[in-house]
């Protein structure tokens, strides 16, 4: 143990490097998965066939392939198909995001279709237009219930970097599987792993949690951790405030 732990302290440099690599895949990864299950979300609810057919087959596909796999096609396959070759953090960041993106759509496409018909009724009334009913009505009550599932989503996202040691990828997994390897230390070198990546998703937790207590409180709503019922006062504040916003 106390060969690991001196070996540990004398590549702290690498160390840094490995879990800045981590952190990297995981926040612009979470992004790109953001980013995509919104775009999917909103055309999963659309009223064009075609535009939700498209959706549905991109979700289907990606939700039912491997990450592995996807991670592996990235950064071996596509190379001779393309002539393009990928970094292997951006070969990551990719899989990551259109893999939990695909995921997160499905958390959109429900948080959106749960807001109660009469706000949507309630903002025509109003005669906003559709992007502002979306904007100003619907996405506002929607988000705070899209936050719990995707901290989950979120976090498990961080847990599957480490799979980007297969790729060659100098993140934290790959520098404490060296240590390992250098020193013998299997047990102590995976309780490291283990703690660090506890720490992070706690870290991540406790941000998501913040983001949801003001999201909350933006509507109004209680912000301990009871059930997500809107108040008449939250919902008479949203239209108002959509109202007042045209």
């Amino acid at each position: 143990m106390s060969d690991f732990f001196s070996a540990f302290s004398d590549n702290l440099p690498q160390l840094r490097s490995g879990l800045w690599v981590t952190l990297q895949a995981t926040v612009l990864g979470s992004l790109l998965a953001l980013l995509l299950s919104f775009v999917l979300g909103l055309m999963a609810i659309s009223r064009m066939l075609a535009v939700r057919g498209v959706s549905r087959v991109v979700v289907e596909f990606f939700r039912g392939t491997s990450l592995y796999i996807q991670l592996f096609w990235l950064y071996y396959a596509m190379p001779p198909l393309t002539g393009y070759e990928l970094t292997p953090l951006l070969c990551g960041v990719v899989a990551f995001g259109l893999n939990y993106g695909a995921y997160g759509s499905e958390v959109v496409r429900g948080a959106i279709n749960s807001v109660p018909r009469a706000q949507h009724e309630a903002a025509v009334a109003l005669n906003l237009t559709p992007v502002q009913r979306m904007r100003k009505v619907i996405l506002p009550q929607a988000w705070v219930q899209m936050i719990p599932p995707f901290t989950n989503l979120l976090i498990q996202l961080l847990k599957c970097t480490p799979l980007l040691w297969l790729i060659s990828a100098a993140d934290l997994m790959t520098v404490i599987q060296q240590l390992r390897d250098r020193t013998g230390e299997t047990l102590t070198a995976y309780l490291t792993l283990l703690a660090v990546y506890f720490v992070l998703a706690y870290a991540l937790t406790l941000l998501m949690n913040l983001l949801e207590r003001t999201a909350k409180r933006r509507l109004g709503l209680p912000t301990g951790a009871g059930s997500l019922l809107r108040t008449r006062s939250a919902v008479d504040a949203v239209a108002t405030t959509a109202g007042g916003a045209r």
